[in-house]
């Protein structure tokens, strides 16, 4: 009996040890989280619990598995100080939903992660402003924030406050500078909702445009391609949470060939770019991806009364004409419909023609135009070298109501910053019509009823906010801006592709279209 005894007294400890242990591991965890661990004195080790007799070697290997685990939890803790910030959002989220989490920070589902790039994809490629261009020197026009010197208002078109010679390809730096503004950055990746990749694409395709080869124009967007691909942040989404802003037009970087003579760079046909939110100033018709952000104005306020006030004088403008082309003929180009438009504008006195000419500087000057457009009611906005014109986002500051002659120059573009309802702000005349002699401007403006053009224009007006860039260098309290409008549609957009990777769905879609597993 006394044998049997003896044989049994290992195996019973040993079941003890083990129904044991799991209460063991609740009460270190929760010592651990929530009261943190002892820093005067190593923990007692959990292999204590257990016999030393040889029958119990099972035993002691399963609780040191055990203990190593629990180190490891003690380690991770010790370094973050916390459970991180993320594990905390996501167990509020599964435990009282997103909108308990919202009230408890505002910024929830909100963050941005700016990416800190080496300085050759920024900092350097503007030391290099002087020689962008072999004609000029742009290095004046990345002053004041890269809002340009402010302008001459010796005549009074513009405000005292807030009015600067921007360059229409200027947006790169000013957009970088406002998102540096976001309410709601953080430094730890695992709580971003997006993440910012501040590479300045559209002043790297222009500093390589003239002399120099295709593998030259294409190096930094494949740099930053590897660059990008490496980091701990990309692999979560594939980059599909990355935005990126170029501030010149998707023609700019879509280059098919290799020909050192083609011209861009391939910036939009990197397959890791493709995966991103590419910002533009404006789309190609054949490449739908890149997502378009209106064109830099001249207007850049610092103060929400800026806008206020600017709005209220444009209110009160009087419209002294029908409508007004500011613009040149393309003699050399025979799709364009701008002759058209010279001769209609020059055969009534209800146009206001301020003709621009190569061998003439009076369209250089914004107060030029600028006086025009706010004295007008129609503002006519044809194609130039591209669709669309900065100039109609000029118009608009001005209350002027764009007339365009193809959908793409506006229609179809800027659908996060524009009404759906195209024809409360704008009119539509086919460019075909105008082509064919078909359409007279001025008959097709006049058929408009006078309430419904002073409507247009209020909504115009209305627009002017959500159309403009704030001075980086000071914050809006109440109104929010092209920035502001851009980043609000970029994280939903962003949050709306990650619940559906949540919900399963085994397939994303790349932005050229191919399918790939997520």
């Amino acid at each position: 009996m006394e044998r049997t005894g003896k044989r049994w007294l290992p195996r019973l400890l040993f079941i003890v040890a083990l129904s044991a242990t799991p209460w063991l591991l609740v009460v270190y965890t929760h010592l651990l989280v929530f009261h943190g661990a002892p820093t005067s004195a190593p923990h007692a080790s959990l292999v204590a619990v257990a016999s030393s007799d040889g029958e119990q070697q099972d035993a002691q290997r399963f609780l040191l598995q055990q203990e190593q685990q629990l180190n490891e939890l003690k380690s991770s803790a010790s370094a973050a100080g916390s459970l991180p910030a993320a594990r905390e959002e996501e167990e509020r989220r599964r435990t009282h939903g997103d909108d308990a989490a919202a009230v408890v920070d505002p910024c929830h589902g909100r963050y941005v992660y700016i990416h800190d790039l080496p300085p050759r994809f920024n900092a350097d490629i503007l030391a290099q402003c002087h020689v962008w261009y072999p004609w000029h020197n742009m290095c004046s026009y990345l002053t004041n924030a890269g809002l340009g010197l402010p302008v001459n208002n010796s005549d009074g078109v513009f405000a005292d406050q807030g009015w600067y010679a921007t360059d229409h390809f200027g947006l790169d730096v000013i957009f970088h500078r406002r998102v540096q503004q976001y309410g709601c950055l953080t430094n730890d990746s695992s709580r971003a909702a997006a993440f910012f990749v501040p590479f300045y694409a559209g002043f790297d395709v222009v500093q390589h445009l003239w002399g120099h080869n295709a593998s030259t124009k294409d190096a930094l967007s494949l740099d930053l391609a590897r660059w990008l691909t490496r980091r701990p942040e990309w692999r979560g989404m594939g980059g599909r949470d990355h935005f990126v802003i170029s501030g010149r037009t998707a023609y700019d970087h879509q280059r098919d060939s290799d020909s050192d003579s083609e011209w861009g760079n391939k910036f939009l046909r990197v397959p890791a770019v493709q995966n991103m939110t590419v910002l533009v100033v404006e789309k190609t018709p054949w490449l739908d991806f890149p997502s378009p952000i209106p064109y830099p104005t001249y207007f850049h306020p610092a103060k929400d009364a800026e806008i206020f006030d600017w709005q209220r004088r444009m209110r009160a403008m009087k419209r002294d004409w029908l409508f007004t082309f500011a613009g040149g003929e393309r003699p050399d180009d025979p799709t364009s419909i701008r002759n058209h438009l010279v001769r209609q504008c020059n055969a009534t006195s209800s146009c206001k023609l301020i003709r621009c000419r190569k061998s003439s500087r009076q369209c250089l000057n914004p107060s030029t135009f600028m006086g025009v457009f706010q004295k007008t009611r129609f503002c006519l906005q044809p194609a130039g070298d591209t669709y669309t014109r900065r100039s109609a986002f000029d118009a608009i500051m001005a209350g002027c109501v764009p007339v365009f002659f193809h959908p793409l120059s506006a229609h179809a573009q800027y659908k996060w910053h524009l009404p759906e309802a195209h024809d409360t702000y704008s009119v539509l005349i086919p460019e075909d019509d105008v082509r064919a002699g078909n359409v007279r401007i001025e008959e097709a403006l006049r058929r408009i009823p006078t309430d419904v053009a002073e409507r247009m224009t209020q909504t115009v007006i209305d627009l002017i906010p959500r159309l403009v860039y704030a001075d980086p260098r000071s914050k809006l309290e109440t109104v929010k801006d092209a920035v502001d409008v851009t980043m609000e549609a970029i994280i939903a957009k962003v949050n709306k592709l990650r619940k559906e990777m949540r919900g399963g769905q085994g397939h994303l879609q790349t932005g050229n279209g191919r399918v790939q597993q997520s």
